[in-house]
């Protein structure tokens, strides 16, 4: 079965996905999916409530002087034969049409909302933060626990557990970063922790024999991992209805 990749997703979200009867489907029957769709769900209702930051008339100037010193140097379009020429046209127009689709999608018409609204708002970074690191560790609290669950007769399979675990220590830099960043070192650590293990899993032999899975799964209790991520997950959300309440208080 192929499964909807995260940009399906989004898109299924923002209703703009090809078959959206065969996105429904597919999410109906598929519960890995689902579960990444509920966890975008919610990651982008949070994004989508946040303020408009304000824009002033210089902006787009400002932009493009940021952007600039990074482009290739210009090349003489005009001097290419005609065919040539329409077709980088066509290419070109079709870059400027996405460009002024994920610009509206980024900055939508500009509406006057009063100075609160418009500012910064920490509390709002903060639940976004709460919201991904939890989603993150139930998926990848899922993947250990069909490790340390499995009971082979021979060896075992684990090439799945293996790219979900590949896309998990993806996903974790950020997660880490940004947890660094804003001085949640506790986040941070058992983040590391985490990333350890699942960088291993991801670089193992696909198929494991019963002696390397049982040394798996004594890693596993010997670092605790599983019992920290419960106690993370916990406390993440004990912290994350806080946030939102005090963030819907700003609005």
């Amino acid at each position: 079965m192929n499964h909807l990749s995260e940009e399906q997703l989004i898109l299924h979200y923002y209703g703009e996905e090809g078959d959206t009867l065969a996105a429904e489907q597919h999410l109906d029957a598929c519960e890995g999916c689902r579960a990444l769709y509920g966890s975008l769900q919610r990651v982008l209702n949070i994004v989508d409530s946040l303020p408009i930051p304000p824009r002033d008339a210089e902006y787009g100037a400002q932009v493009w002087k940021r952007l600039e010193p990074h482009l290739p140097a210009r090349r003489r379009l005009w001097t290419l034969p005609s065919p040539w020429r329409w077709a980088v046209a066509g290419t070109a127009v079709a870059g400027l049409l996405l460009a002024a689709f994920l610009a509206g999608r980024s900055f939508p018409p500009q509406v006057r909302r009063p100075a609160p609204m418009a500012a910064a708002d920490p509390q709002a970074g903060e639940r976004i933060l709460l919201v991904a690191v939890g989603d993150y560790l139930e998926r990848s609290q899922m993947v250990l626990i069909e490790l340390a669950n499995a009971d082979p007769k021979g060896s075992l399979d684990i090439s799945s557990e293996q790219e979900r675990a590949a896309d998990l220590v993806s996903e974790s830099r950020l997660y880490r970063q940004t947890a660094a960043h804003t001085g949640n070192t506790a986040v941070a650590s058992v983040l590391d922790d985490l990333d350890r293990v699942l960088l291993e899993i991801s670089h193992a032999p696909s198929r494991l024999s019963p002696g390397d899975l049982e040394k798996l799964r004594q890693r596993l209790e010997a670092e605790g991992i599983l019992f920290k991520i419960r106690v993370l997950g916990t406390n993440v959300r004990n912290q994350e209805e806080p946030a939102a309440s005090t963030a819907r208080q700003k609005l």
